[in-house]
C-alpha cells in the first residue's frame, strides 16, 4: 500500500466518521424536540381532560334539574 491510498482511507474514513457523527447529534436533537413536545402534549391533554370531567358533571347537574318533577310544574305554570 503506497502513500497516496493511505492518505486517501485515512480522508474518507474521517470524512465517514465526521458525517456519522453529525447525523448521530441530529438524532439526538430530533429526539430531545419530539420528547419536549410531548410532555407539552400531556399537559394539554390533562388540562382538556379535566376540563371534560367537570363540563360533565355540570351537565349531569343540569340534567337531573330539568327531568326534576317541580321543574316540570314550574315550566306548566309559566306557560299558563
Amino acid at each position: 500500500m503506497n502513500g497516496t491510498t493511505m492518505v486517501v482511507l485515512i480522508v474518507l474514513i474521517s470524512v465517514g466518521f465526521g458525517v456519522l457523527y453529525d447525523m448521530y447529534k441530529k438524532h439526538l436533537e430530533f429526539k430531545e424536540k419530539t420528547l419536549h413536545l410531548n410532555k407539552q402534549n400531556n399537559d394539554i391533554n390533562n388540562t382538556l381532560m379535566e376540563k371534560v370531567t367537570t363540563l360533565e358533571q355540570r351537565v349531569q347537574v343540569l340534567e337531573k334539574i330539568v327531568t326534576d318533577e317541580g321543574y316540570s310544574v314550574q315550566k306548566d305554570i309559566n306557560n299558563l
